[in-house]
């Protein structure tokens, strides 16, 4: 992978009820580090465990408060997949394709080190997305204080690629592509290292999160979600 990637799958996030048993589960199966407490994410009415794996992230958020946005997608369709985050090397194109796409923009923030923008879930579908940007790009300040500024050091293993489930992919696939600024490629879209796959289901979530860990060959459940664990 190059230095500054195009785009690239950075972090993806289960939401969960309670966070504790969930985050755990995660860590022990994974063989995780020791999380970081965003506490930023309080601002959304969420507490939050964020692992790094590699160079990139898995995190679990639950509420903490009533009518927050998490708490609400739990009450439809409980524990599992939530959001995916992306890095580009160039953020204004993208938010300029999101722009033209007519997706609105829920959140953003722009600092030295990084900058993020959460798009409203019903203008992308699957999940929410948030198109990111870090400098250098190695850091993570959503990591924690190892990744700020800085590249810090995962557990072994390597987010690999993840699968949305969509009631219409042939539909959600071109959009996406669009978005991100790829071509598709079959059912897929290809990324700098990673990939996002899409299949048909009835109801729209995160359903696979597909991690390269040393000596693991097996598909299980962690927090509601499909986890696909392959050789690195």
């Amino acid at each position: 992978m190059s230095a500054e990637p195009g785009v690239r799958l950075r972090q993806a996030v289960l939401v969960a009820r309670e966070l504790a048993p969930v985050s755990q589960h995660l860590r022990a199966e994974l063989g995780l580090g020791e999380p970081f407490a965003d506490p930023g994410v309080g601002a959304f009415g969420l507490e939050n465990a964020v692992y790094a794996i590699g160079d990139g992230f898995l995190e679990v958020v639950s509420p903490t408060q009533p009518g927050t946005t998490a708490g609400r997608y739990l009450n439809r369709r409980g524990d599992g997949g939530y959001m995916l985050i992306f890095q580009f090397a160039d953020l204004d194109a993208a938010r300029g394709r999101a722009a033209a796409l007519g997706m609105r923009t829920v959140w953003q923030v722009d600092l030295d080190d990084i900058s993020g923008t959460h798009l409203h879930p019903a203008d992308t579908g699957g999940a929410i997305v948030s198109l990111d940007r870090a400098d250098p790009p190695g850091s993570w300040r959503w990591g924690g204080p190892e990744w700020t500024g800085k590249t810090g050091a995962g557990a072994r293993g390597r987010l690999a690629g993840v699968t949305v489930a969509m009631n219409d992919p042939a539909a959600a696939l071109p959009r996406w592509a669009e978005l991100l600024g790829v071509e598709p490629d079959g059912d897929r879209l290809e990324l700098d290292g990673s990939y996002v796959r899409f299949e048909r289901a009835d109801g729209e979530r995160l359903a696979e999160i597909h991690v390269e860990l040393p000596g693991r060959d097996e598909t299980l459940t962690l927090g509601g979600a499909r986890f696909r664990l392959t050789p690195a």
